[in-house]
């Protein structure tokens, strides 16, 4: 088949991609996806959360480097780069963080980990395919340049995106430690008002981090599907961050009513 085929055939799954994240905003509004503190029965059989989360996140670690393989382009410095940065985020999630986590009750809905998978299968196909594939088959240039220049690696937006990349992967880490450090032990399953950091100004800093991470890593690809999986990440952490939001306005009413907290983005939501 010819490349504008592939391309097309890309092109509106692209577009599926963001019709599918729009309903999925609106929906999770109205229903609390079955993890951490909103994990219940009515989601059905769950599992131990840490082991969740590496069957969640390890998944599109894998299929990525397999999608890189498969390239005839894989030796290219400029993917190259792209795919060491996401998968810094996914080593991080599925090889680090879920073993670091505290609540050995703690569970996670199958239901949420099967839907986790099935997202970052589908993730990696539209991040891995463009980066390797699909940017060489419609000859893609930005300001100039195509992933085959290395001089990409200093072009504004490849030196702007990754510092807010990094940025936000730092918040999203030092997020991450202090949830999990509010937790007295491996014993302790309760559910505390985290604070310091960007806990400071959002009840939902670790989202906030990685929301500004994949906005840095579509802004360094200057890609479509780097942004369709920021618009994701964001119909997914946002209603989420809401969500913990109003439960924290319940569990913590006194020291919540002493704050002026947003949701995910500081003085805004």
């Amino acid at each position: 088949m010819s490349p504008n085929f592939y391309t097309t055939a890309f092109n509106i799954y692209l577009w599926v991609m963001i019709g599918i994240a729009a309903v999925v905003f609106v929906a999770l509004y109205f229903v609390k996806a079955g993890y951490g503190m909103f994990v219940s029965n009515k989601w059905g059989k769950s599992i131990n959360n840490k082991v969740a989360w590496f069957l969640m996140e390890f998944p599109i670690f894998i299929a990525m480097i397999v999608i890189w393989l498969l390239s005839p382009h894989r030796f290219d410095l400029v993917p190259m780069i792209f795919l060491l940065i996401f998968e810094m985020h996914y080593f991080q999630r599925s090889l680090v963080f879920p073993w670091l986590m505290k609540g050995k009750s703690s569970q996670m809905s199958l239901v949420v980990m099967f839907m986790g998978i099935t997202f970052n299968l589908l993730n990696a196909i539209m991040q891995g395919y463009w980066i390797f594939f699909e940017s060489y088959n419609c000859d893609y240039h930005a300001f100039g340049l195509s992933y085959q220049d290395t001089a990409w690696l200093w072009s504004p937006q490849f030196v702007i995106g990754f510092i807010i990349f990094i940025f936000g992967f730092y918040v999203n880490l030092r997020s991450d430690y202090i949830i999990r450090h509010l937790r007295k032990s491996d014993n302790d399953t309760k559910h505390y008002l985290p604070e310091g950091f960007m806990f400071e100004y959002v009840t939902s800093a670790n989202y906030l981090g990685e929301l500004i991470e994949w906005l840095g890593f579509a802004i360094l690809t200057w890609s479509i599907s780097g942004l369709v999986f920021f618009i994701w990440t964001f119909a997914n952490l946002v209603p989420r961050a809401d969500a913990i939001y109003k439960r924290y306005q319940q569990d913590f009413a006194a020291e919540m009513g002493r704050k002026n907290l947003k949701r995910v983005f500081p003085f805004v939501y």
